[in-house]
Parts: C-alpha cells; structure tokens; sequence
C-alpha cells in the first residue's frame, strides 16, 4: 500500500470549504424559515383587512351604535365597529385586530337608489299641476301631483321641448321622510360648545394647516362672533362653528371638515370639499366648485308670520352662477299657507350634480344632474310669481353616477360616499 502525504494547506482548504457549505445550508434554512414566518405574518394582515372590510359591509346592512364581533374559534380575532353622523352621511369606524395586527377602515355612508327607482323629479302632492315652460327638460321618473304637468307660457315664452316629461310618470302623496336620527343629529349640531374640553380646542389666529384623523377625538374652532376663514388649511375630523357667520375666503382650503353656523356665506371662486349646516342663510359665491360629497344644508325650526312683503330675510340656499356642487342640498323650514319666496335659489348657470331636497319652494333656473324632491317650484319672472312653474330648467337623473351614495332617507339601502382617514 502506498501512503501519500498530503500538504497542511489541503487540510485547511477542506474544513473552509466544510465551512462554507454549513454556512450555506444554514443560512438556506434561516431563509426558509423567515419565508415561512413572513408568509404567516402577511396572511394574517390580509385576514385582519379582510376582517375589517367585513365589517364595514356589516355596518351598511346593520343598524347599531357600537359593536364587537369575536371570532369563537379564535380568541385572539376580533373587530370593533362604532357609528355615527357626520353631515348629512353615516361615518362608520372598523377596527380588526389578530394577535399583535390592527388595520382601521373608515367609511362614510349614504344612501342609494334601487336601480329600478332611479327618481328625476318628486313634487309632493300640492293640487296644482308642475308648468314646463322654455328650454325646461325632466328626463327620468317622475312623480306628479295628481292634476299632473302641462305646458305654459310666461313673458311670451312657450315650452319648446317635444314632449313634457322624458320618462315615466306616477303620481305623488307626501315626501319621501329623511331619516329621522340623522335629522336630529343636524339639529343638536348647532347646540354644541360649552360642553367641549378645552384640549379639543384649535387656535387659528395665525392661519395654517391642521389636520385630525378620524380616528381621533373631533377638533373644534368655536366662536360667539364671526369666523372668517382665510389663508388656512383644514383637513379631516374638525367642525367650525360660529353663532353668527362664519365667511369662506377663496384661499381657504377644506376638505370634509363641517361648517355650523346661522349664516355662512362662501365667497366667489374657491374650489374646496365640505359640508355647510345652517339655521339662517347659505350663500355661495360665483364660480364656486364644491367636490363630492360636499352638502348645503339649511334646518330652521322657528315658526315665522312674516309675509311676502316683509324685509326681514327668510331662510335660503343661494347658489350663483357658474358654481357646481356634487352631493346634496336639504332645507327644511315651517312650512306656511302663503309662502312666494324660494327656500332654495338655483342660478341659470349653476350645476348641482347629486340630490336636492326641500320641503317648500325651489326657484330652478339652472341644472340638476341627478334628483330633486320638493313640495312646489317657484318662478320669479317679469315681475310676477308663478306657482309650480320650471323655466329654462334642466333636471337629468340619468347624469348622475349609477354609485352614486347620497341623501339617506327613512330605512335606506346604504353605500359607501367616501373612504375617510
């Protein structure tokens, strides 16, 4: 046998390459182990907004203030929902949590037509016909009072479409009733203040930006005086609230912030998001454009013997010209046996895509693409009023998005208006 001898550097090279190679494999073992971790871990994030979007859809189907849904198979999944109002919406609150994981999902809700039931014009039973005269065109359902629509003249103007109504027809009874607890919520808003903590409290006396997750306490900026809104950026979870006027400067930016006051006027050209909620008077300026799903929502409670030829201001929602709104306008006001003034004023040039609702008159001389429920129009023309006349007017429910989540009236079917923050 012949024996033969090898150099000490062999031996060397071979335990460094015994190294490696145990480096290697265990190194390929920690790879598939934290693989194997991470996969774990990303299914249970998937599971924990899959639990979450769950219960946002709980949420639209359910009525309930708080609530906590346990999975009985394991302890350690569950998800809290919470809801409340916001404007004129639903804001709902899912929180799903598995083991140390916590996705938040936050949703405002409104209401959506059945497609079958896709309503142009509601005119609450008034006993006296709906007039079209003009360039006036309705296209979609339509509910009438029971003496029905005709065509009309005013100043020598006849009506010039080809036929009266664009689409079905069915006769009217009483309004359609807003939901009730939303409402409410819209009336106890003007009541709040003094019961607020002082650290919820915002200073904007040097303008600037202020932001509030809806996911935290609301922020509030109160005044007994005028507010005017200027130079300032306010985003989120914040109400604004005077108890005379609060002023809307085009170079204020606001986005789904509320506006609470007896009268808010929104001064020309500003482009902005939010919901105004007011006793008195909405005025908004000319080339205005308020994103989806902003809201003009007039309630006043207070009952009035004025007549038409009083200087005192009846409560209105004035809309000028070339301004543009997507989501809704609401004015609830006593109603009275002799009422020729209009609780909504919709300019020639101005577009309201979305929802308009008003429990007395609606002076319409511009476009609503989408719905209108109302108790009577009004037409101010030549120095007369006319009773339950549209002229010029351009009402078109098939324009406005099948998706489109607004207005919640009584026992809705709810859907999602906006993913909040």
């Amino acid at each position: 046998m012949i024996f033969k001898k090898l150099k000490g550097g062999a031996l060397q090279l071979t335990l460094f390459i015994i190294v490696v190679i145990a480096l290697l494999l265990a190194a390929f073992v920690l790879v598939i182990n934290i693989h194997d971790r991470f996969e774990s871990q990303n299914q249970l994030i998937k599971k924990t907004i899959e639990n979450s979007n769950q219960g946002v859809s709980y949420a639209i189907n359910n009525d309930f203030k708080t609530i906590l849904i346990e999975d009985k198979e394991n302890d350690f999944t569950k998800t809290k929902l919470s809801k409340d109002n916001w404007g004129v919406f639903e804001k709902v609150v899912s929180t799903s949590t598995i083991k140390t994981n916590r996705i938040n999902k936050i949703a405002l809700l409104g209401a959506k037509q059945s497609d079958f039931k896709r309503i142009a014009l509601y005119i609450e039973e008034n006993n006296k016909p709906l007039v079209v005269v003009g360039n006036t065109e309705i296209k979609g359902l339509t509910y009438l009072p029971k003496r029905g629509v005709k065509a009309g003249t005013i100043a020598g103007q006849s009506y010039y479409g080809s036929q009266l109504i664009y689409g079905l027809t069915s006769q009217s009874s009483n309004l359609p009733e807003l939901n009730s607890n939303n409402l409410e919520y819209l009336k106890q808003l003007k009541k709040i203040g003094s019961e607020i903590p002082q650290k919820d409290f915002l200073s904007t006396n040097n303008g600037g930006q202020y932001k509030n997750s809806f996911l935290e306490p609301t922020k509030f900026i109160l005044s007994n005086s005028d507010i005017n809104l200027s130079a300032i950026e306010l985003i989120g979870n914040i109400i604004v609230k005077s108890k005379t006027k609060i002023y809307v400067e085009p170079n204020a930016k606001l986005k789904d912030v509320l506006l609470v006051a007896p009268e808010i006027i929104i001064k020309s050209n500003l482009k902005g998001v939010f919901q105004s909620i007011a006793s008195k008077k909405i005025t908004v300026g000319n080339n205005v454009t308020l994103n989806y799903p902003s809201a003009l929502v007039l309630i006043n409670e207070e009952q009035t013997t004025m007549n038409t030829n009083s200087s005192l201001q009846e409560p209105i929602i004035v809309i000028n010209d070339n301004s543009s709104l997507s989501g809704s306008i609401i004015s609830i006001t006593p109603k009275r046996v002799s009422n020729f003034k209009p609780q909504i004023l919709i300019k020639s040039k101005a577009i309201i895509t979305g929802e308009v609702y008003c429990n007395q008159n609606i002076e319409l001389l511009g476009t609503i693409k989408g719905s209108v429920f109302t108790a009577n129009f009004i037409a101010n023309q030549s120095g007369s009023i006319y009773q339950n006349h549209l002229y010029n007017s351009k009402i078109n429910r098939d324009a406005l998005n099948e998706n489109y989540s607004g207005l919640l009236f009584k026992n809705p079917k709810k859907s999602i208006a906006k993913w909040l923050y």
